[in-house]
């Protein structure tokens, strides 16, 4: 167990560091640095300290260096656009996007793992039908689509939902949350749902067609030749076995809606992360960019571990895998 902990350990510390260089490229290959800091108006000599103050008259490998240090303490320097350190901007910003993402996943979950399950047991039954026409409908539409529907439905027509903003927030310990508000709740369900339906229809349909599967396997059969109530065959038998495959797509699809939640905070106006990055993308905010990066990044390796520990922990096999090789 400890070997496969520092083996996955080892391989996010190379992951991390390659993301590291992709980010340091942005800023050696994206414009200059100098002269998206000052005006028109700085002369050459001020110019030529900035440069030095910066570190960017230093060897490429000195330079990258001192970016992985500074990387580590998630330091990335001045924004460009908003003249604001960038670790204050994300930190600023972090808390809309974390709010909004854990209630579309918790959202997703709920909902998406009963519906499976439902299908997967009543495959034949109207209302099964009812929710597989609904996650195709789901999965097929972009996520911009749903959000803008929801606007002219909810927001527009019945006028029971706010289209933009975060609503009022209450600051707790410096974290802005809007969840100890009315109007900061209301604000949240629209983008919520848009961001947490592409992840229901897909976990739906994920978790019937695995559980499908796994009813048609020997040991099912084994389980109903027993005499065991059928209560127990599906949920303790059939349902956990369904887990593996689904803890790692829904795993990736957690960390998905972190690092997506671009185009739903777009739609509605959503002052997170995404819609600073969309900012720092059109005013070639570099700085802002490379945090959010290295900050996304590291978000899919931590994930990408807690769900092979998951895996680990779920599926004996690997524990036997590992006791064999050990």
């Amino acid at each position: 167990m400890i070997w496969f902990v520092i083996k996955r350990l080892l391989q996010s510390v190379v992951v991390m560091a390659v993301v590291a260089l992709i980010a340091f490229s942005m800023f050696r290959y994206l414009g200059d640095p100098v002269n998206q800091m000052v005006g028109v108006e700085t002369s050459i000599e001020q110019r030529e300290a900035l440069r030095e103050r910066l570190g960017l008259n230093e060897p490429v490998a000195v330079q990258f260096w001192l970016f992985l240090q500074r990387a580590a303490q998630f330091e990335f320097g001045i924004s460009y656009q908003h003249r604001k350190a960038v670790s204050s901007l994300i930190a600023e910003r972090l808390p809309a996007t974390l709010e909004l993402s854990a209630v579309s996943a918790l959202m997703a979950l709920l909902i998406g793992i009963p519906m499976g399950v439902y299908t997967a047991l009543r495959r034949d039954g109207f209302l099964a039908r009812i929710f597989m026409t609904l996650s195709l409908i789901g999965v097929s539409l972009p996520v911009f689509l749903i959000g803008i529907l929801l606007i002219l439905f909810f927001g527009v027509m019945l006028q029971w939902l706010p289209t933009f903003g975060r609503g009022a927030t209450v600051d707790i310990g410096g974290w802005s949350t809007g969840f100890l508000t009315a109007d900061g709740l209301r604000a949240l369900i629209l983008p919520a749902i848009t961001l947490a339906i592409f992840q229901m229809t897909l976990i739906v349909r994920l978790i019937r067609a695995e559980m499908l599967e796994v009813l048609r396997t020997d040991y099912i059969k084994f389980c109903k030749a027993r005499g065991l109530k059928t209560r127990a065959i599906h949920f303790r038998h059939a349902l956990k076995n369904t887990l593996v495959p689904v803890i790692t797509i829904v795993g990736l699809q957690l960390g998905s809606v972190i690092a997506f939640a671009i185009i739903t905070e777009s739609v509605f106006q959503w002052p997170g992360m995404g819609l600073l990055f969309i900012q720092a993308v059109t005013e070639v905010d570099i700085p802002v960019m490379a945090a959010y990066l290295m900050l996304i990044a590291f978000v899919f390796v931590v994930i990408n571990l807690v769900v092979d520990l998951l895996y680990y922990a779920v599926d004996p096999r690997l524990r036997v895998q590992a006791g064999a090789k050990g």
